[in-house]
């Protein structure tokens, strides 16, 4: 039997208009499936229902894939596209599987030789990325730096080092309410002449990037940056 394909599906960053960032052959290929998996049911339904406000919700299938699912429930998740059918992967927010869960399940795709088809969408770390002007040839994401303040300091330290010894940029990130605390601290630790760019909002209606040395940031008002989800990134070249 031929198997059916898992088709990575993107989903917005926020409450932005779905024709901005969600391709039209992409919503074509969701109104095509049935089965889906995904991170949170509720705003997964949400936002098919915005993709195609005529579906019947009754008629999906929608599995949970998240954070506490366990490697031995992967391969029930698949069990559609082993019997032929293709299913949709969608995340909470942005591309499936980039710092977000869903790689384990694409991994097992691999294994089962299940066809898979990854469609473009807005993913806030590459969307900073190619805005900030820092090196897109050689970048690293780092996820979320350590709770602890002195660990932080030091991961911030030894990520300038790595940028300059690699003339990499790092990025990273932090959950919205500890932005302004971070960036605060961005500019008490990195040395002056450090790049620092700060991605708001990105695709949303409040986006705004800044790309500035440490020292231009620090003689400038900073952004609001409390509840608004951003991506940093940094630079070092000497």
């Amino acid at each position: 039997m031929e198997k059916g394909t898992l088709y990575l599906i993107p989903v917005p960053l926020g409450e932005s208009a779905v024709s901005s960032c969600i391709p039209e052959g992409v919503i074509d290929q969701v109104k095509s499936l049935s089965h889906f998996i995904v991170e949170n049911e509720k705003t997964a339904r949400r936002h098919l229902k915005s993709l195609y406000p005529e579906v019947d919700q009754s008629s999906l299938y929608i599995e949970i894939l998240n954070l506490k699912t366990k490697n031995d429930e992967i391969d029930f998740l698949l069990e559609p596209c082993m019997n032929g059918l293709s299913v949709g992967l969608l995340s909470e927010a942005g591309c499936p599987a980039v710092a977000d869960p869903g790689a384990l399940l694409i991994r097992r795709c691999h294994h089962l030789k299940i066809p898979i088809k990854p469609f473009v969408g807005p993913s806030s770390i590459l969307l900073t990325l190619m805005a900030s002007g820092l090196n897109g040839q050689q970048f690293s994401f780092n996820g979320y730096l350590p709770h602890d303040a002195h660990e932080r300091k030091k991961q911030l330290k030894s990520l300038e080092r790595e940028s300059l010894q690699k003339k990499q940029t790092q990025l990273f990130m932090e959950t919205p309410y500890r932005n302004d605390k971070l960036l605060r601290e961005l500019l008490d630790t990195l040395s002056l002449d450090t790049l620092l760019t700060v991605g708001v909002e990105m695709s949303l209606n409040g986006e705004e990037i800044h790309t500035k040395t440490v020292a231009e940031w620090l003689s400038t008002p900073l952004p609001n940056l409390h509840k608004r989800p951003s991506i940093f990134a940094l630079l070092k070249e000497s």
